[in-house]
């Protein structure tokens, strides 16, 4: 027996968050009501990714019915569905539930028309709104999160560094003889470990921090390094630095709660390194600011971003004060400052500008969609290296969430590949009583 499509009723945000997403339904047909269109007209003007998202769905539309009329359907190509856009309906049951007239409820209201007009076929609203969610769910609508892009083994993905017990001593004390280290067939691992996968091996009377090379195929022993003067404090603070310093790896995602390290390791590795880039760029999104929300703060546009720019100017605070004022390396600071050779600033100001030859370090990348981390990445030129450091348990975003980030997309995307490295830090170095806090509170 023929299995009956099924139909998926669109939200605005869902569109805001993959443009393409209509594709991405198999061969279940897509209805789009009529309000989600006025809402996406709202979204058109801006320079954020969301306005973006807006244009382009709406040129894909116009690109899908070419001379066709929107009264019908149109065709998403061979072996997929068909897409409707749905004009107004009324439904009783959301008008007396829901009697404010907003366009969550007139999309509620064109799910139920669409499930009460179709009872053979199964209707889901699509949403990222976990309250329209559980709105439709109230009023017996199926509602389910998009998730395409989500990850799905995300415990796996953010588990602390691999301990190998039982190693052979003679193996381990070859790691410490051998700088440019062991084959990896030595180790008789049941499954080659992933490219850059930093491992601690222990033996009965020794271990050792490491780290395999999938491009000569070796397991290297992972030296403590010093970068501008921030030295780790803990193992996988060793393996973030190692990750951030090795030239091979262009693309290091570091990932791990507050305070253990992530943003200075990154921006002390950059400074470190700062003679083999052109620039330093250390970027972050501002989510609790849209374009309109600017204008509530005083000042001028420096004035209004300062403050949440500050916690990247903390973090090059400590690293200056781990030298005298008139020291080389304090003055050093200031003149990449100065020359904006070093240039901290939101990340919406990067767009548009060249990524060659750059240290680009992306703050509080769990605020990005994956559309986002992928826009970030495929501008980077020649000799650019890109970190995006975050913690995925704390997301500003009310459409996104730890499997559906674009800190968790790109750390499951990228694995395994010969230019990423994922380091996942658990420990909190900012003081014991921050660590405390965030293990208690």
């Amino acid at each position: 027996m023929k299995k009956s499509k099924k139909i998926f009723v669109l939200d605005t945000n869902v569109l805001l968050h993959d443009y393409r997403c209509i594709y991405n339904f198999q061969e279940n047909d897509i209805i789009i009501p009529i309000v989600v269109l006025e809402e996406l007209d709202r979204f058109k003007k801006g320079s954020d990714l969301i306005n973006f998202q807006a244009r382009e769905f709406v040129r894909e539309m116009d690109k899908l019915a070419g001379e066709l009329l929107l009264t019908k359907g149109i065709s998403l190509g061979v072996g997929k569905g068909t897409l409707f856009i749905e004009t107004g309906k009324n439904s009783d049951v959301v008008k007396d539930s829901f009697p404010e007239n907003t366009s969550d409820h007139r999309i509620l209201a064109t799910a139920d028309f669409i499930r009460k007009n179709n009872s053979n076929r199964i209707v889901v609203l699509i949403t990222k709104d976990i309250n329209l969610r559980m709105k439709a769910k109230s009023l017996g609508i199926r509602a389910e999160d998009y998730e395409n892009d989500k990850v799905q083994n995300i415990a796996e993905l953010f588990k602390s560094v691999t301990i190998l017990e039982n190693i052979d001593e003679t193996l381990v004390s070859r790691l410490y003889e051998n700088f440019n280290g062991v084959s990896v067939e030595e180790f008789n691992f049941e499954n080659d470990p992933t490219a850059h996968q930093y491992i601690i091996m222990k033996s009965r009377k020794a271990s050792v921090l490491a780290h395999f090379d999938p491009f000569n195929r070796v397991i290297n022993r992972v030296e403590k390094h010093h970068a501008y003067g921030i030295d780790p404090r803990n193992a996988e603070q060793t393996f973030s630095l190692d990750a951030l310093l090795r030239p091979e790896i262009q693309l290091v995602a570091l990932t791990g709660k507050a305070g253990t390290g992530k943003t200075l390791l990154a921006l002390a590795a950059a400074l470190q390194q700062k003679k083999d880039f052109q620039q330093v760029f250390l970027a972050r999104p501002i989510i609790p600011l849209a374009n309109r929300d600017m204008g509530y703060l005083p000042g001028d546009v420096n004035d209004k971003i300062g403050p949440y720019m500050q916690p990247l100017f903390d973090n090059l605070s400590v690293i200056k004060h781990k030298f005298k004022p008139q020291s080389p390396e304090f003055n050093k600071i200031e003149e990449l400052l100065k020359s904006e050779k070093l240039i901290i600033t939101p990340l919406a100001y990067i767009r548009g500008r060249s990524l060659s030859n750059i240290f680009f370090i992306v703050d509080e990348a769990q605020n990005l969609t994956p559309h986002e981390v992928k826009t970030i990445i495929t501008r980077a030129g020649e000799g650019t290296k890109v970190v995006f450091t975050g913690d995925v348990e704390q997301i500003d975003s009310p459409y996104l969430d730890t499997q559906s980030n674009g800190l968790s997309y790109l750390s499951d995307r990228m694995k395994g590949q010969n230019l990423f490295a994922h380091v996942n830090l658990v420990k909190g170095e900012r003081s014991y009583l921050a660590e405390l806090a965030s293990n208690l509170l």
